[in-house]
């Protein structure tokens, strides 16, 4: 029997203090973990996947050559995913991505891309989630729900935990939540705010005038009284350190990047008066590390385009979304993913037309149409490797268990060999 210490390759939070207790290849008991990060480590069990071409078993070198086989072959492929694999395999995907001169995007594109947008545009005043336990006094969660989608945010970094400078804890620190219905977060926290869809903007933009003392003659803004606001923006001039955590309910409505804008200004007001801070609620566990590696290769976050043989990027024209959807790929590499379940049906449609590969170390829904299915190890589960917090906070994965698969960054080798020997 033995304990080791693990990083949970689940969430954006990456809780580096996972105990996992093993014996003879077993996993018997998951510590301090949250309810999926027991189910990951326990459940883990990848010896009935084996590769398969177009629904039928084969070696592991025949779908290989046939993965090679249709990247040659394409006139303009996708390589998409690499939000739930390590940062060395994200690195690898870029310079495959780069020597067939075709598309790279992660899932970016489609949860987190408006909020890159906006700091590209007003920059990005955050800081680390060890300050926001250490110092944070005022906690806004605002379009996110961490007590289902991040499960030990609440509990580690964000309002239960004492700090350096907030020995109180829970006490010592006033949590509002502001969310279109009441959430389990919502229910945990000292004030909810109920606002109505696609209102956010509007209701930024008059925290920023209340905050600038204009006198506004209205009642209420997006369904929140303006005395309701007043309030809140007497809390946050009065606090000691303030945090805005935001998650997809600011980007993925009405107004997507200048949402996010108009928050970051809202936060660079609030420095007038006191210390606050933002930072969004990444939701796969190395969605930050993606967006990471592609800039330190390439200079951009995502959409990027290598047919002219340097990195084109423009979210629009070369995000995944709209390249399936307009039928520009002829053929697609899904790392780590699984868009036939998450993109709209008028894109995720078009890769039944259209050959592609999909390597992930469980049978996903993408992976039960693809025409080349590799099975591969999980990466913080079967191998170790380094990913990015939410905060930007690399962090090291650990091998608990050992596979019988290879990594995702030896099978995208395996490809590039091929492809530079023919």
């Amino acid at each position: 029997m033995e304990t080791i210490s693990a990083t949970c390759p689940f969430c954006g939070c990456l809780c580096d203090d996972i105990q996992i207790v093993v014996e003879n290849g077993k996993v018997l008991e998951v510590k301090n973990g949250c309810s999926i990060s027991k189910t990951l480590f326990t459940h883990h069990d990848p010896d009935d996947l084996v590769p398969q071409i177009e629904g039928k078993k084969t070696s592991l070198e025949e779908a290989l050559d046939r993965a090679t086989s249709i990247i040659r072959q394409a006139r303009f492929p996708l390589v998409f995913g690499l939000s739930m694999t390590s940062c060395e395999a994200q690195r690898k995907a870029v310079e495959l991505a780069e020597f067939i001169g075709g598309n790279i995007d992660s899932t970016s594109t489609f949860c987190h891309g408006p909020t890159t947008l906006a700091m590209q545009s007003v920059g990005e005043p955050t800081c680390t989630l060890g300050e926001i336990k250490n110092r944070a006094d005022l906690v806004v969660f605002w379009g996110c729900n961490p007590v289902e989608a991040h499960p030990r945010h609440i509990a580690r970094y964000s309002v239960s935990p004492k700090g350096l400078f907030n020995p109180a804890g829970r006490r010592g620190r006033t949590v509002v939540t502001v969310d279109v219905r009441a959430t389990p977060t919502a229910r945990v926290s000292d004030i909810f705010l109920q606002i109505q869809p696609h209102k956010d903007y509007e209701v930024f933009e008059v925290l920023r005038a209340l905050l600038k003392g204009k006198d506004l003659r209205i009642d209420s803004v997006g369904g929140i009284p303006l005395d309701a606001l007043k309030d809140l923006v007497n809390k946050m001039k009065s606090c000691k350190f303030g945090i805005i955590l935001f998650g997809m309910g600011l980007t993925m409505t009405r107004g997507r990047h200048l949402n996010i804008e108009a928050a970051i200004s809202l936060v660079r007001d609030l420095n007038q008066f006191t210390k606050f801070l933002i930072i969004p609620m990444r939701g796969h566990y190395n969605v930050t590390g993606a967006d990471a590696v592609l800039t330190w290769q390439t200079g951009y976050p995502y959409a990027l385009n290598f047919s002219r043989g340097y990195p084109q990027y423009n979210p629009g024209e070369f995000t995944t979304v709209d390249l399936l959807r307009r039928k520009e790929v002829d053929a697609a590499l899904i790392l780590a993913s699984d868009p036939m379940a998450s993109l709209p049906r008028q894109a995720s449609s078009y890769l039944e037309e259209i050959p592609f590969v999909v390597l992930d170390c469980r049978k996903s829904y993408s992976a039960s149409f693809a025409t080349v299915f590799i099975p591969v190890a999980a990466s913080g589960v079967s191998i170790s490797g380094t990913a990015y917090r939410m905060d930007g906070v690399p962090v090291l994965l650990k091998r608990v268990l050992d596979s019988p698969h290879p990594t995702d960054e030896q099978v995208l080798d395996g490809i590039l060999k091929r492809l530079r020997q023919r």
